[in-house]
This record gives C-alpha cells, structure tokens and sequence, in this order.
C-alpha cells in the first residue's frame, strides 16, 4: 500500500553516492515521499569497508539510527562502538560529539536514519577541517534556490567588516 502517508520498504528508490575509497552507499530517501515536515528520514545500504558519510556532527539536528540488517561499527566522540541488526543508535546534536557509521563487515549493512529537520543548521567535520551551512531549506531537502547550502573550511573567512563601506 502506498499513499502520502504510508510507502513499503521495497517501493523505495535507491540511487548510488560515492567519493574516493571509503564513501559509498545506496540511499532512499523515505519522507520526501511521504507527508512529513519535521522529521526526515531515509533508508541507507552500505557496502563492506565503506561509509555513507563523513565523521561530522550538528549543531541542530538530532538523528537515530536503527540497523535493518548487517552489521558494522559506529564512531561516536573517540568511541567506537560494534553495531548490528536491531540496534538503535542516537546521535544528539553536539559539535564535541561527531559520529560516523562504518560498515566493518563482509556483508551489506543496512539501516534506517530519522532525523529532526531543524533549521538552520551547522555540520561539523573534524577530519576535513570544514563546517558545512544550510538555512532556507531543511536539510538533506535542499533544492530551495533561495536557500543557502556551504561548506568552508574552519580557518577561512571574513573579518566582521570586511567589504563593509
């Protein structure tokens, strides 16, 4: 059964990101197909060695993790942590608290991320050095071309004033 408030797991759309050797997964968004405005959520397929996403951590947002199949590691601070097929993992927002979810396996792992869609919102990345920006569009919704949507490393930047007459 599918309508605006209800899709199945095997009606989602799953489409490939990769960068470099350690990033790849399948992701399907979940609450872009379903009527929702203060949580998003998505369904996320990790290969083995690999992360969906970077070490990095909010200032806003909070997000929940609960593994639908595999297992793996997540990182949490300087913690790591085993993870595997019924675990919920909570990620709070704090910039002294990154997190990242490693697939330390031989199998696909598999889980679902739910999030709060406050913003706007400000990601920290510890081991790239960079802060990213989004305001005018919740994130992981950006497509608002009003919207702003940056990321820039930690020591660049403006004084103040600068370009200020």
């Amino acid at each position: 059964m599918s309508n605006n408030q209800i899709i199945n797991l095997d009606q989602l759309e799953f489409s490939l990101h990769s960068h470099g050797e350690s990033f790849q997964a399948e992701i399907a968004p979940v609450a872009n197909n379903l009527k929702t405005d203060k949580l998003g959520y998505r369904v996320t397929r990790v290969p083995p060695g690999k992360s969906a996403w970077p070490l990095h951590a909010h200032y806003a947002n909070e997000e929940m993790f609960f593994v639908l199949s595999g297992s793996g590691s997540v990182k949490i601070g300087s913690a790591v942590h085993k993870i595997r097929v019924g675990d919920f993992i909570s990620a709070p927002p704090n910039p002294e608290e990154p997190h990242q979810i490693i697939n330390s396996s031989d199998s696909t792992l598999t889980y679902l991320c739910v999030s709060t869609m406050l913003e706007p919102e400000v990601a920290v990345y510890p081991n790239s050095n960079k802060i990213g920006v989004v305001a005018g569009a919740p994130p992981g919704r950006v497509g608002n071309k009003n919207g702003i949507f940056k990321i820039v490393k930690n020591d660049s930047g403006l004084g103040y004033w600068d370009g200020e007459d």
